[in-house]
């Protein structure tokens, strides 16, 4: 039977390997579903990409498991202007744009399809939920999906200290609370304002597709385009960041009063 890890490189994921260790648990494979933007730009931001290959050798090294990198073989960037031909919000004939925050159809057709690829009949799967995460532990049946961090009692912070320890620490937390891809609908404001000052040619790329999506970037109505305003106001000092009050309309009265 085959028992495989289906690794993110996140704190939690990676964490399993020392759980699974702990627990003298079986362990034939390692995968992990590659997304890509377009076809030359991955999602991970350059130090994520960086620290999955030196992952990957700790692991070889170490487990003496090859992680095998699965794509679903299309990118964010053609689903994206893929033509809707069945819909029922009145969407047909327009390209899906930016996917909604519920079901969001990156995730199906990227990671999950390349998962798909992999698939072992009758394999259970290792999945990286701490045992403080009660509500994402209860969907796990226990049996081809199991959780090897709450069968060792592991915590987020154990998870944290671990990686730690095991030089397996992703980067991305030294900017940021999660990982995941750059153009990510659900990311937090302070990692949109991040990755528009430190990779202009990301943030470029979200601002077309913004132009091309017949939906907003967020469901609140407000969009890539917003954002930027917001932050080139920030830059200007008309805005702080740090403004814990923020309302959208603060950018409309900044522009009325410059048009005035």
């Amino acid at each position: 039977m085959q028992h495989i890890l289906s690794l993110s490189y996140g704190k939690d994921s990676l964490a399993c390997l020392g759980a699974i260790e702990k627990l003298g648990w079986t362990l034939n494979h390692i995968v992990h579903a590659e997304v890509w933007a377009t076809d030359t730009t991955p999602a991970d931001l350059p130090p994520m990409v960086e620290f999955k290959a030196r992952a990957d050798e700790i692991i070889k090294a170490r487990w003496g498991i090859t992680v095998e990198h699965v794509r679903a073989g299309v990118t964010y960037e053609e689903v994206f202007h893929k033509v809707r031909t069945r819909s029922l919000n009145g969407q047909n004939g327009k390209i899906y744009g930016w996917p909604p925050i519920r079901k969001p159809w990156c995730n199906s057709r990227l990671k999950v399809a390349a998962l798909d690829k992999c698939h072992h009949k009758g394999a259970v799967s290792y999945r990286g939920i701490a045992i403080d995460e009660p509500i994402r532990l209860a969907r796990l049946d226990g049996v081809s999906a199991v959780s090897p961090l709450a069968a060792a009692g592991w915590t987020e912070d154990v998870c944290w200290e671990w990686c730690e320890e095991n030089d397996l620490l992703s980067p991305i937390y030294t900017d940021s609370a999660r990982g995941g891809c750059w153009f990510c609908h659900n990311q937090s404001i302070g990692q949109l304002r991040l990755l528009r000052k430190k990779y202009p040619e990301y943030w470029a790329l979200m601002l077309k597709w913004d132009s091309d999506s017949p939906v907003t970037f967020h469901p609140d109505g407000h969009t890539v385009h917003d954002f930027d305003l917001r932050f080139q106001l920030e830059d200007e000092g008309f805005l702080s960041p740090d403004d814990k009050i923020f309302r959208w309309s603060m950018l409309d009265e900044e522009l009325n009063y410059r048009w005035f």
